[in-house]
């Protein structure tokens, strides 16, 4: 979709300056740099604005190896380990503030190794009301939301300072507040949009496994069980040993598998969700997909899929649409859930609507042209 380039920038907060971050503080940076030649940009123009006019003017972190540093630092600091696709961030020079420890650090990350897990700045943490002021001061439009998996107070304690600041929210992990009516109920009430929640990755296990799984029902094909099981090397899947801290992740994405099947799987016949950490594989996953299922007449059929992807590359290009988008959303003074632009982007937004069909409702929302 080509519109005239609008020439205003989108004033970005992060919270959480992990490797999805430094994916987007390099994504940024490249696609500045790169501008139409830049590879595997999702959409490059929505509404007139491009990935180029993201501008990240702050980070939140609690580690002591990014707090007081600058995007451009601690995009590269331990312990991050995605791929450094982009390593000119001269004009990523945003600092990286203290925010508060609550539940963003589970006590495991404090015990394992240095250069694979988390350590806490001896910084003071900012209260709500310095982080409110913070965000008006710097302008911000849009707060990112990049923290662990089962950080459910600290996503809420963040969401609250957008919501008195009046900045829109993108929640990348599965908290749900976007598809929470409580939380959707306090957008639509302060006036702020929420897009959410959990990232589906660019091309991912979850997008895979759906679109499998859309394939089988559309010809027919009875889906008598399904796995989808998940291994990778970086903080997140380390974080997610932890079983306590899962529960949402794998309640998000199995609702995205369930969504598209006519009947949904007994309990017992689906699983998906993360499976172990290995440190080697850094910042890669890999994923095994399996679907089990009857032909005509109830011959048998499997398909087994292995999918191996840079994780965090792959969230940063759906976090730069689900941004543009935000800020659509605001240019228009809407309020609440934007369910329109959340069902393409996440695994459990307010409204589950097929692949295909969610992707022509964004052009539609950025186009205006809604029903």
């Amino acid at each position: 979709m080509t519109t005239n380039t609008k020439t205003s920038s989108i004033r970005t907060v992060i919270v959480g300056v992990g490797n999805c971050a430094s994916s987007l503080i390099q994504g940024v940076s490249y696609c500045r740099q790169k501008g139409d030649d830049a590879v595997g940009v999702s959409f490059p123009d929505l509404g007139g604005y491009t990935p180029a006019q993201v501008d990240l003017v702050a980070g939140f972190d609690v580690d002591s190896r990014k707090v007081g540093l600058t995007l451009a630092e601690a995009a590269f600091a331990a312990p991050n380990c995605t791929e450094r696709f982009h390593t000119d961030l001269a004009d990523q020079t945003a600092p990286v503030l203290r925010g508060p420890d609550l539940d963003g650090v589970a006590a495991h990350m404090l015990t394992k190794p240095e250069d694979r897990s988390f350590r806490l700045s001896a910084e003071p943490a900012m209260t709500k009301e310095e982080i409110v002021a913070k965000l008006r001061e710097l302008r911000a439009e849009v707060m990112i939301v990049f923290l662990p998996v089962g950080s459910q107070k600290a996503v809420e304690f963040y969401v609250e300072c957008a919501l008195e600041a009046g900045v829109a929210v993108v929640n990348g992990i599965p908290v749900f507040i976007a598809s929470h009516p409580v939380w959707a109920e306090k957008f639509r009430a302060a006036g702020v949009p929420i897009l959410g929640d959990d990232f589906k990755a660019q091309f991912g296990a979850t997008i895979v496994h759906r679109t499998i799984t859309n394939l089988a029902e559309m010809r027919g094909v009875e889906i008598d069980r399904t796995y989808q099981l998940n291994v990778g090397g970086n903080t997140d899947f380390l974080n997610m040993t932890e079983h306590d801290r899962l529960a949402n992740k794998r309640e998000s994405k199995t609702e995205a598998v369930q969504a598209v099947m006519e009947q949904r799987l007994d309990d017992n016949d689906i699983r998906i969700g993360p499976s172990d950490y290995v440190p080697w594989l850094n910042d890669r996953k890999v994923a095994y997909v399996r679907l089990e299922g009857r032909l005509f007449g109830g011959a048998r059929t499997n398909i087994e899929i292995r999918l191996d992807v840079e994780d965090s590359p792959n969230a940063a290009a759906e976090a730069l649409v689900a941004i543009r988008l935000a800020r659509i959303a605001l240019d228009r003074n809407m309020a609440g859930p934007i369910a329109e632009a959340s069902a393409f982007l996440f695994k459990h937004p307010p409204e589950q609507i097929e692949d295909t069909d969610a992707h022509d409702v964004i052009l539609k929302f950025v186009s205006g042209d809604q029903d």
